[in-house]
């Protein structure tokens, strides 16, 4: 309790008094806005409290649904844990709607009041700590907007239980809510009455007039529909394809975005004498038709349908299936340049023969393919179709951050268990379709529900079978649905899409059909009962519920997480991370602050244990799976892609390659492809970057290999000129370690032996650096071992501005053992003998493995533990006392001059790099000598930690679970 006194009143110092104030503590006053940039909003630190609180208060005038989702899954949580809450709020201008109250009313642990306050209008969140309390107070309601996007001033405030400022909020909070009414079904019935009554426009007499059909649809309605921001973007790339001289170009653009109306746009641009527009299915063709209507104008006969019965091959603006017009009699109807314009709808399909059979008869002006997914496992190459043309490209993240698609909140939910056994690739379909299992499932659709009056849902299954008895089993409950498999015919899909979307149906169930090429705008709810095989089906069935429509404000996506071995594709799908990085996969799972918009993305507790699992036990790593990456970005780019043009595009990470073959020279060579011979020599050189410089950890190293590959040389003046240039740190123990690395000096004898044994960089006695005579020799004889080591070293570059060059360490950056030895100067790797910690010139990193294996040895098994953000119980090694040297260093630490660093990994899962958590002070008055639970009874010390800088609360939360 005194220490956190102590942090409280350095915090507040520092906040109120000296912002220059040097011991600040970790309570400061901070002010939350929502900035998309840095992917900070408001709705994080609301979580952030609500996962380390004991009960909670809400004061807020105004709640929606959608800001209701944004916690949901968490109130969940904490009712697991038994932690209740009340929320105070009011019907203030009849902002809040009956069916939001409805939906508190599902929330079970919260306990929720109306008072009739005249002008009630606050905003206020206090949350109950064991230590203290928690203030947000400020602009934002809850309300998805004011969380995530609105630009909002609040404050965070931290209070002693005891403080004047808590009281006075508690205090306001207990005499409005002694006086508010109780939120219950009643209540909420006769809201309704008035909300209706206030809110329904009035109706007046008038005459109607029933709608003309004319023949032709107005060219100048046509021309008032103007295309959207991503549009007008997309529309300057395409006329840029063409303006080089190009005759084919690809859209790459998510699903819901608009990409109809963008051809349609360009086609009016265009304005060719004939177009074709080819697409899979009828369905789609219609809605096609449609929407070139609104957007062209014009007569109606210039819109024809070249599909089954329709036939009406002269129309100006030609709609076909691919069924129908690869047919060589309905070819052989068109001239070979008949068409000016062909556009290719759901493209990523073209590798079939149908469509090459089209694509290679006609010869039009400009051919546009259109695609949300042009990743393929066929190893067919949909850009070289295209001449690698890709006109515009946007991705889910950022059609979300333009707000062109439907905000949605996803819940990651946990499966049934049946008899304490988890749903997984193995279970049989008895056990899918229990009574037990369809309770669970309707009891999780009706907690996360649904933005509209009523639900529309699209429920995706594993089995054909499960899908149909699953229906009958909701049927029975009173449920209308329909299970549509691959077996019904066209015009039964259609018939249940319409029943759907007219209300005559709440839910379609259905295994892959609805994958693609399904447009339901009014979807407002998703269903996932299966596994994640693949992040591509994942987002298109995600995407089913994108499309804005004025029924919804959201979509609800509610995935059922039973124990899969391929749960770690949940977060990648989500993210769109490809770089086969378990660390980042992690970080992607536990803060899904990355979703822009106001979309949200929440996991029960349960559930995200099961990815985490996933990732854990999952190889990420296995040639097939590298393989897959490499191929996409070789078929993308239409040559051999290099470690930096994955991080241009966002795919595969370098180091994960360089770590599983030594270097990228080796993979492609496991890639079979034809390369110029590279001498052993050249292959360690190569092997000693790889491993060693290109995960970028320091800039140091980077910087002076780039001035060397174009200068040759380099006066340490000038090198060190280019390192303050970048904020870069100049003392001579950092120099001496840069020059100890890159002459090899630094490390074992056996990674000097792989790393071809003579130094790549020296330094001689007038100062200069120059790489070894060897290297250099081998750089100018060899332009393609040249290319691999600016290429490592330009990823490098691109990889280290994830760490601060300021600084040794980056705070909640991952190392190795070795990477510490390295970064903290010492002049040789001694990770092999680290173990646990080590003191050495003025350091002491300290490693800690926190859930440990259960066969690890009782005599190691330290039982380190955080009690706080701010302070870590740590023990020494057994066989120490109070009197051993190195504990004696390690406690009078700050005496000595040894700054004390905290390394820590959740589990031996993670495999060998550590959180880096900061620096820490022993707390002497907490120093104890102990003996270890084992036989032996071995003696050692343990000792409070007290962090420089408490944890970053998502981080804490993650390494303390188990």
């Amino acid at each position: 309790m005194e220490n956190f006194i102590g942090k409280l009143e350095a915090s507040l110092h520092k906040g109120f008094i000296d912002h220059k104030y040097t011991q600040s503590g970790n309570y400061k006053p901070r002010l939350l806005i929502n900035h998309s940039q840095k992917n900070e909003n408001v709705l994080t630190s609301l979580l952030e409290e609500l996962e380390s609180c004991e009960s909670f208060l809400f004061s807020v005038a105004f709640i929606t649904e959608s800001g209701l989702a944004t916690l949901k899954s968490h109130f969940l949580d904490l009712k697991r844990k038994g932690i209740k809450g009340r929320i105070l709020t009011s019907t203030f201008l009849n902002f809040n709607q009956p069916k939001m109250f409805k939906e508190l009313m599902k929330i079970k642990n919260v306990e929720v009041r109306l008072t009739d306050l005249q002008g009630f209008h606050s905003k206020g969140y206090i949350f109950q700590n064991k230590t203290h309390y928690s203030l947000i107070v400020g602009s934002s309601n809850l309300t998805a907007h004011a969380l995530k996007v609105n630009y909002e001033w609040n404050v965070k405030l931290t209070s002693h239980e005891n403080g004047e400022i808590v009281h006075h909020f508690k205090n306001q909070f207990e005499e409005v809510w002694k006086e508010a009414e109780p939120l219950s079904e009643r209540w909420i019935e006769n809201y309704k009455k008035t909300y209706k009554q206030i809110t329904e426009p009035k109706l007046i007499d008038r005459v109607v007039e029933l709608p003309i059909k004319y023949e032709t649809n107005s060219i100048k309605e046509a021309l008032e529909i103007v295309p959207n921001k991503m549009q007008q973007a997309a529309l300057k790339e395409i006329q840029a394809v063409r303006d080089a001289g190009e005759q084919k170009g690809l859209v790459i653009s998510a699903t819901g975005t608009g990409k109809t109306y963008l051809s349609a746009f360009d086609v009016r641009r265009f304005a060719p004498r004939r177009m074709l527009f080819i697409v899979h299915r009828e369905q789609i063709l219609k809605k096609a038709q449609a929407d070139y209507k609104k957007v062209l104008g014009g007569y109606d006969k210039d819109f024809g349908i070249l599909s089954g019965s329709n036939r009406q091959t002269d129309a100006k603006y030609l709609f076909a299936t691919i069924q129908t017009i690869s047919k060589e009699e309905n070819l052989q109807q068109f001239h070979r340049e008949e068409f000016d314009y062909i556009l290719i709808d759901e493209v990523h399909k073209a590798g079939a023969s149908s469509y090459q059979k089209v694509m290679e008869y006609f010869q039009p002006k400009f051919l546009l393919g259109m695609t949300a997914t042009p990743e393929r496992t066929d190893d067919f190459n949909i850009y070289e179709l295209f001449d690698y043309n890709i006109a515009y490209e946007i991705r889910l993240q950022e059609a979300l951050e333009e707000d062109m698609l439907c905000p949605f909140h996803y819940f990651g939910v946990t499966d049934w268990e049946w008899n304490g056994e988890m749903m997984d690739e193995t279970t049989l379909l008895s056990k899918l379709v229990t009574e037990e299992r369809v309770q669970h499932i309707l009891e999780k659709v009706e907690y996360y529900g649904f933005s509209g009056e009523e639900v529309k849902g699209l429920i995706f299954c594993s089995r054909k079978e499960e899908a149909k008895q699953l229906s009958q089993l909701f049927n029975q409950k009173g449920f209308r649905t329909v299970a549509l498999t691959g077996e019904d015919s066209q015009e039964v899909r259609e018939s249940n899409i319409s029943k759907l979307e007219n209300g005559e149906l709440d839910y379609i169930l259905t295994v892959d059909i609805f994958n693609e090429g399904i447009d339901i705008p009014s979807i407002n709810q998703v269903v996932m009962l299966r596994q994640t095989q693949s992040s591509i089906i994942f987002i298109q069935q995600l995407g089913r519920g994108l499309r804005k429509h004025s029924t919804k404000d959201y979509v609800t996506i509610i995935d059922f997480i039973g124990n899969y071995k391929k749960n770690y594709l949940i977060p990648i799908a989500l993210s769109g991370d490809r770089s086969q990085n378990k660390d980042r996969i992690r970080r992607k799972t536990n803060d899904t602050s990355f979703i822009k918009g106001v979309s949200t993305i929440n996991f029960e507790e349960i559930a995200k244990k099961r990815i985490f699992s996933a990732i854990d036990q999952s190889n990420l790593t296995t040639l097939k799976i590298l393989k897959e990456a490499y191929v996409e970005l070789k078929n993308r780019l239409g040559r051999i892609p290099y470690l930096y043009d994955f991080l241009d595009n966002h795919s595969l990470d370098p180091v994960v390659v360089a770590t599983k073959y030594h270097n990228y020279y080796q993979f492609l060579l496991k890639m079979k492809e034809d390369l110029p011979l590279l001498s052993s020599y050249e292959n360690k050189v190569l092997t000693m970057l790889s491993l060693e410089i290109l995960n970028g950890k320091r800039k140091h190293e980077i910087i002076l290999l780039e001035l060397l590959l174009e200068k040759g040389e380099i006066q340490q003046d000038e090198y060190i000129r280019q390192l303050v240039k970048f904020r870069c740190r100049i003392d001579s123990a950092t120099l001496e370690s840069v020059k100890r690395v890159l002459d090899l000096s630094f490390f074992t004898q056996s990674d000097r032996k792989k790393y071809g044994e003579k130094p790549l960089v020296t330094l001689n006695s007038h100062n200069i650096y120059a790489f070894c005579q060897n290297l250099q020799e081998r750089l100018k004889a060899n332009d393609y071992f040249r290319h691999l080591i600016e290429d490592i070293v330009r990823s490098a570059k691109e990889k280290s501005k994830l760490y601060k060059c300021e600084e040794s360490l980056t705070l909640y950056e991952k190392y190795s053992r070795k990477d510490v030895c390295k970064l903290l100067n010492w002049p040789k790797d001694e990770s092999s003998t680290v173990y646990g910690y080590k003191t050495k010139d003025q350091t002491c990193p300290i490693f800690i493995t926190y859930h440990k294996q259960s066969d690890v040895e009782a005599s190691v098994n330290y039982e380190d533990e955080f009690l706080s953000q701010d302070v870590l119980k740590w023990y020494t090694r057994s066989n120490r006392t109070l009197k051993s040297e190195e504990v004696k260093k390690i406690i009078y630490a700050e005496d000595h001059h040894i700054d004390i660093h905290i390394f820590v990994k959740k589990d031996d899962d993670e495999g060998k790099d550590f959180y880096y958590l900061g620096k820490a002070k022993p707390d002497q008055q907490s120093v104890q000598q102990d003996i270890m639970k084992d036989e032996n009874k071995k003696p050692v010390v343990h000792m409070n930690m007290i962090m420089e800088k408490a944890l970053d609360p998502k981080l804490y939360q993650y390494i303390k679970s188990s």
